[in-house]
């Protein structure tokens, strides 16, 4: 059996975000099998990190920020703003999706692992995330 869900995320100001709370609810509709998440959008990116503190969190922003400065004078697509082209750049190196194992109607995630939204720019908007169920 397989499932889909287009997931809307609200506006979320530049940083890492704790998502799994919107992801859950869906899981219960299998036993067994996987999730695959896809992130529609070419500005921010999903990842599995540490989901206890919340300095990693701003580590990681702060991280990324230095590693991909907005404004950097190399980039040449500068149409839509100084943190565009950087938000696209950290979404190559990030990604925008992954699988992860269903066991028991739950996500089978380690004990302080979370799903967390990277929004990259300052105002992103609305994002979607695709949720594809695959199992019993």
């Amino acid at each position: 059996m397989t499932r889909q869900h287009r997931i809307t995320l609200p506006p979320l100001s530049r940083g890492v975000h704790l998502i799994t709370a919107y992801i859950e609810p869906h899981i219960r509709e299998i036993e067994t099998g996987t999730a695959h998440l896809f992130l529609q959008h070419t500005s921010a990116s999903l990842a599995l990190g540490e989901n206890y503190d919340s300095d990693v969190r701003n580590d990681i922003e702060h991280f990324l920020r230095h590693l991909i400065p907005d404004g950097w004078d190399q980039f040449t697509h500068t149409l839509e703003g100084v943190d565009d082209m950087p938000a696209h750049m950290k979404n190559i190196f990030i990604g925008t999706d992954f699988t992860l194992p269903v066991t028991n109607s739950r996500l089978a995630l380690g004990t302080w692992q979370g799903i967390y939204l990277l929004e990259h720019r300052d105002y992103g908007g609305e994002r979607h995330i695709v949720l594809t169920l695959s199992g019993e």
